[in-house]
């Protein structure tokens, strides 16, 4: 769809659709992770079809859903096809660390004390595989400054890797209200934003092709917020948006 059919939110507006789905709608914050995992996890399939897939996550909302992701492709892929690398541990008793101890109950490679991944070349490629995808799951629509330590780090070596990658929602280190980028950030092949897009996203180069998933929020939600009235997705979970 072109991107005038569809609302642009600001970090602002999206942080009340949060509070809206869960303060109103009783709609917990694991049942939309649930949905942005699965539905990255599909696009990284379909699009790339990779046959090993690195995701690279922090410890927040956006992490989690990178988590999802890694569990969705080791399903499909093998366990032994996914790796996760981790800015630090999230908290055991957080979201994204529940997921990351199912990641582990199911022996997918969850590390925080590397950044570059083992096994893995610039080339994009684990030993004689074929195409490795990288999932940026790092930093979401809350940014806060210039990244630092790990997650700059991480962001670095994505940016120098030659393995395509698909970012969480926003590439990591992209103000989504107005598009700067006060440090590093990922210049992505592709972003599955979540929900809608975020204004930041709209003419920014990082963003490369743009998908946008369902995660469940209604379309009566946006009125509320004063945003554009928003599509839908009865035509698919996921859906491609024409920037230009």
């Amino acid at each position: 769809m072109n991107a005038d059919q569809v609302p642009w939110l600001s970090e602002r507006q999206m942080i009340e659709v949060d509070r809206i789905m869960i303060d109103d709608l009783n709609i917990g914050l694991i049942q939309m992770m649930e949905n942005a995992g699965r539905h990255l996890a599909r696009v990284a399939v379909d699009v790339y079809q990779p046959s090993a897939v690195l995701v690279m996550a922090g410890t927040g909302g956006n992490g989690g859903g990178g988590l999802v992701a890694a569990r969705n492709l080791a399903n499909w892929l093998g366990s032994q096809s996914v790796e996760v690398q981790l800015t630090r541990e999230p908290a055991e008793d957080s979201v994204p660390g529940r997921q990351l101890d199912i990641l582990r109950r199911m022996d997918v490679s969850c590390r925080t004390d590397a950044t570059k991944p083992d096994g893995f070349d610039n080339s994009g490629r684990q030993g004689n595989s074929n195409q490795t995808v990288v999932i940026d799951a790092v930093i979401g629509y809350s940014l806060r400054g210039a990244p630092t330590g790990k997650a700059e780090s991480m962001i670095a070596w994505m940016n120098a890797t030659k393995m395509p990658v698909l970012a969480l929602d926003t590439p990591s280190g992209l103000n989504v209200t107005d598009g700067s980028v006060p440090g590093v950030a990922v210049n992505a092949d592709a972003t599955v934003t979540l929900a809608a897009p975020k204004v930041g996203l709209r003419s920014s180069s990082l963003v490369g092709r743009l998908f946008m998933a369902d995660i469940s929020v209604p379309p009566t939600v946006y009125p509320q917020l004063g945003a554009a009235e928003h599509p839908g997705f009865a035509r698919g979970p996921i859906l491609q948006v024409n920037r230009r």
